[in-house]
């Protein structure tokens, strides 16, 4: 599937161009490495159990039903509200950050095409920032 044989966002494309639940695993996993290996994200690491098999699962199953594709966090774990399932992590602006420049380094890894690379992270920047602000409003 190349970017002019599909639209992101729109059914399940985004979910296919993602390479489906093995593209998103390898994601996820080249995204946890990078937050153990990117001194700048500790702060990010150490809101995580030290055993990541869990939090690598939850978001490779958070992600296929966000890009459109089988809603796996749903059917393992419930309905997600991405604030209130951070809501006991103090979230500002140097996490945030941490979180999206590990994901960053993550996608550019991945044999995505650059525009669906692009298309990606600008969508990961809204549950990004909504849980800041969500983090941000509570510290009030």
């Amino acid at each position: 599937m190349t970017p002019r044989s599909c639209e992101y966002g729109v059914g399940d494309n985004s979910y296919k161009m993602a390479g489906e639940l093995a593209g998103l695993t390898q994601l996820v996993d080249e995204f946890y490495n990078n937050m153990d290996e990117v001194t700048g994200a500790k702060k990010i690491r150490d809101m995580h159990p030290e055993d990541l098999t869990e939090s690598r699962q939850k978001l490779v199953y958070f992600l296929s039903g966000w890009l459109g594709g089988p809603r796996l966090y749903r059917e393992h774990y419930g309905p997600i509200s991405i604030p209130k399932s951070h809501q006991h992590l103090h979230i500002g602006l140097e996490e945030s950050e941490a979180w999206l420049s590990c994901m960053e380094k993550a996608v550019a890894k991945q044999p995505y095409e650059a525009p669906f690379k692009l298309y990606l992270m600008e969508q990961l920047q809204v549950p990004a920032q909504r849980i800041r602000q969500v983090s941000s409003a509570r510290k009030i």
